[in-house]
């Protein structure tokens, strides 16, 4: 399940409560592997922009590429060219959804201004302050996102 921004951090502890207990899932209607609003992924930022110029940038709707159920933006036809080229090397880990929510058992949203990058790889959180806490433990943070990733989107 995918949880609004203001809901997050009074429902990170119950996912991971939940996902102790391994209550059963099957009810529940599968997160989508990228995180979108109205089918734009990541907000709409350029992922591009966070290698080539150090910063969130926010793409136009009119420089698109769709990959993976998304519609990703660009603010420029040469960062479009090189995610098409390979998304893989650009697109945010855990599907772009909060790196911190994942490593406890849940999926959060994210906001442009909360990244980092790791060996190459973008990571995105569901805010400024709760980038600052996934940063006192990135190796730890992200070896226990991957251990749930992708089980998480089922739950």
């Amino acid at each position: 399940m995918t949880l609004p921004r203001r809901a997050f951090l009074f429902a990170l502890p119950a996912a991971a409560a939940v996902a102790s207990f391994g209550l059963p899932t099957a009810a529940l209607a599968r997160t989508p592997e990228i995180y979108t609003e109205d089918g734009i992924a990541v907000d709409g930022s350029d992922v591009v922009a966070y290698f080539t110029e150090g910063k969130p940038v926010m793409g136009s709707k009119d420089i698109t590429h769709d990959w993976k159920g998304a519609t990703w933006l660009f603010s420029s036809e040469a960062n479009r060219d090189a995610f098409a080229a390979d998304p893989e090397a650009y697109a945010p880990q855990f599907g772009g959804y909060c790196a911190l929510a994942v490593a406890n058992g849940a999926t959060a949203p994210t906001v442009p201004e909360a990244w980092h990058i790791v060996d190459g790889k973008l990571y995105l959180n569901f805010s400024t302050s709760v980038r600052r806490r996934w940063l006192k433990d990135i190796p730890g943070n992200i070896a226990k996102a991957r251990a749930n990733w992708p089980a998480v989107l089922d739950r």
